[in-house]
């Protein structure tokens, strides 16, 4: 088995579900008492929120790849960025590493071939659903097509995440308006529907809606058991 490095805090929420779900899938592939080898790093939100408010993603990138330096030292063999909107700045953390950093946006490949689906809608922070650093490789390396909410949804989006989520906070009224959104987006055409923030996976359900929710995190934990044990 190989080591895992995990970036996390961003939330720790999320960062929680990570590790579970890389434990609970070493033991569902190993069997017994088996646990899932993990180096963690866990950043201050709090201080990447205020260089990305300040616009200041340069500064993000550079704490990140001294967190991933981090756990290459300490004996990681492949690193995951927990956080869907963090890896705007995964091509600087990998630039400093040797150890490989396996890409969301490569793991959301995966499952939207298992899926047979083609039309994705993307839900995340204003900076994944407007930026192109999830998007493009997506476009570009596997031929999807991308859609994402109008404006005044994805301003919901945005403020749910880092006002009610990176809070701890999931609320009933705030599951109802998404799933609005995402029944504007099978209107248009999505196949599936992306949860681009790794918080979103914890409000929502496969339930809540009759089109295919891609867990990103769980999709991000997949990949990297296969990495790890095969």
């Amino acid at each position: 088995m190989k080591k895992i490095g995990l970036l996390g805090g961003m939330s720790w929420e999320s960062t929680v579900t990570y590790y579970r779900l890389l434990n609970e899938g070493t033991r569902k592939r190993l069997g017994g008492i088996h646990s899932c080898k993990i180096l963690m790093e866990s950043v201050d939100f709090s201080e990447l929120k205020d260089l990305i408010s300040k616009g200041d993603w340069a500064s993000v990138g550079t704490k990140l790849a001294q967190a991933g330096l981090n756990t290459e030292a300490g004996g990681a063999d492949m690193l995951l960025i927990g956080a869907n909107t963090m890896h705007r700045v995964a091509d600087t953390v990998q630039g400093a590493l040797e150890i490989p950093v396996l890409h969301i946006a490569d793991a959301i490949a995966i499952r939207a071939k298992e899926l047979n689906v083609h039309k994705l809608g993307l839900l995340g922070t204003v900076f994944t659903m407007e930026h192109d650093f999830i998007s493009r490789p997506l476009a570009e390396k596997y031929g999807l097509e991308i859609i994402v909410p109008e404006k005044e949804a994805r301003g919901i989006i945005h403020d749910s995440i880092f006002n009610e989520f990176s809070r701890g906070q999931f609320l009933d009224s705030t599951r109802q308006k998404y799933i609005s959104i995402i029944q504007e987006l099978k209107n248009n055409g999505a196949e599936a529907i992306i949860l681009g923030c790794t918080e979103i996976g914890l409000l929502m359900e496969d339930t809540d809606c009759n089109i295919p929710l891609i867990d990103t995190v769980q999709a991000h934990v997949n990949m990297a058991l296969d990495k790890a044990i095969g």
